[in-house]
């Protein structure tokens, strides 16, 4: 049996679609541009594409070896260098509010939990984080790491009822889960089945499992 701690599943991703929002958009003065009318509107119809889900790694703990049965193990996780991830959002018109993307491409993709939004810290920050676990009889190699599930999209965004302004479009970047993962070196690292990711699970296995453990070599 496979030792394995908070580790998360993303849900099914369905084919880009069109999400419509409620009605009541509000129109710019004449002396604005098409885009500050689109920018203007509060609630419009969003068309998403380019959808993208991919688990990054974002902290990495030392070898862990254990010449002895224990039932405890810790481990600094270390931030790796150079990453960081900030749910923002990039658009031809400034005036489009990304937390009001975010949450529209997490009802499209009906997530269980909000998407991440422009109020969350980035991942990972730099203290870094301490990992424990009490699950008794470990002995042997074991890997911790941490990772986050980035969800990506591009969007063209409609105001309703916005008279001739044109079609906004933009990208988002956000995250539907972080999560820890501990595992042994001893086993195989699984294929879990479509639509799932272990891509930060196998660079882990890589770099901290010994070179000939099943883990590192299915990695």
């Amino acid at each position: 049996m496979r030792e394995r701690a908070l580790r998360n599943t993303a849900a099914g991703l369905a084919a880009a679609a069109l999400l419509v929002g409620a009605a009541g958009c509000t129109s710019g003065g004449a002396g604005e541009d098409k885009q500050d009318k689109a920018a203007s509107c509060t609630q419009g119809t969003y068309a998403w594409s380019g959808i993208e889900r991919e688990q990054k790694l974002t902290a990495l703990g030392d070898p862990i070896r254990l010449n002895k049965k224990t039932d405890s193990v810790s481990a600094d996780l270390k931030p790796l260098k150079g990453v960081s991830y900030k749910p923002h959002m990039t658009s031809t018109a400034p005036g489009v509010r990304a937390a009001d993307a975010i949450k529209a491409l997490g009802r499209y993709l009906e997530t269980e939990e909000p998407l991440a939004d422009p109020s969350e810290s980035a991942v990972p920050d730099e203290a870094g984080e301490y990992f424990e676990l009490h699950t008794g009889d470990l002995q042997g190699s074991y890997y911790a790491w941490s990772y986050i599930g980035l969800v990506e999209a591009d969007f063209i965004y409609t105001c309703r009822g916005g008279g001739d302004a044109e079609p906004v479009e933009g990208h988002v970047l956000t995250w539907d889960q972080v999560g820890t993962g501990f595992l042994t070196c001893g086993d195989p690292i699984e294929d879990d089945g479509p639509g799932t990711s272990d891509a930060a699970e196998r660079i882990a296995a890589r770099k901290t499992c010994p070179a000939g453990s099943p883990a590192a070599k299915t990695a």
